[in-house]
C-alpha cells in the first residue's frame, strides 16, 4: 500500500524535518541540508533516499552534489500539513537553513 509507505516515510522525525526543509525552498543541496541539520552526509543522504523511494522527492545531479525538491502531486499537499504544525524544532532548523543559504549568495 502506497499509502502507508509515504506516512512511514514522514514517521521518522529526520524524515519530517527533511521534508519541512525542502518544503520551504525549489531545490535544496545536499550539503545544504546536512549542514542546516547538523547531521552527516551519509545520515542525510539516507533518510533522503527514503523520502525518494516513498515518491515525497525527486533528485537532480549537478557534478559531485545532489539536489532535492518535492515531487509533484501528494507532497505538495503533505507539506501544507508539515508547515502548519508550530513545531519548535522545524522553525528552528528553517531558521539555520536561513543562515546556511544566505552565506552562499
Amino acid at each position: 500500500m502506497r499509502q502507508a509507505q509515504v506516512f512511514k516515510a514522514l514517521g521518522d522525525p529526520v524524515r519530517l524535518r527533511l521534508f519541512h526543509l525542502l518544503s520551504r525552498k525549489e531545490e535544496l543541496c545536499v550539503c545544504h541540508l546536512t549542514e542546516a541539520l547538523g547531521l552527516p552526509q551519509s545520515t542525510v543522504s539516507r533518510h533522503l533516499g527514503v523520502l525518494r523511494n516513498a515518491g515525497l522527492v525527486e533528485t537532480r545531479r549537478e557534478g559531485k552534489w545532489m539536489h532535492y525538491r518535492l515531487a509533484d502531486g501528494k507532497a505538495e499537499y503533505l507539506a501544507e500539513l508539515v508547515a502548519a504544525q508550530s513545531d519548535p524544532i522545524l522553525a528552528a532548523d528553517a531558521k539555520r537553513l536561513k543562515v546556511v543559504l544566505s552565506g552562499c549568495q
